[in-house]
């Protein structure tokens, strides 16, 4: 499962959540509040693409073959394969 989509999974439970603990009241509003400051904020972009940088340099340094770097460590990283297949797609 790729990160944008953890996150969107997390997003809908909580949401959910908070609908069902705080609907229709003050607390709502200061949920709805928190929930900005916490995840909504700009700063969630910042931490979503250090997060896909990090998935990209742990591709490079994983899979160098891909990328026309020569490297041994592939041959052992090859037992990931199976479950990187989306990201390697990618």
């Amino acid at each position: 499962m790729a990160i944008a989509d953890r996150i969107a999974a997390y997003r809908e439970r909580l949401e959910a959540w908070l609908e069902a603990r705080f609907g229709g009241t003050v607390a709502e509003e200061w949920a709805r509040g928190l929930y900005h400051g916490m995840v909504s904020h700009p700063a969630y972009e910042k931490i979503e693409f250090e997060a896909e940088d990090r998935e990209d340099a742990f591709m490079l340094a994983c899979f160098p073959d891909a990328f026309g770097i020569p490297s041994p460590v592939s041959y052992y990283t090859a037992e990931l394969l199976p479950y990187l297949e989306d990201e390697y797609e990618a």
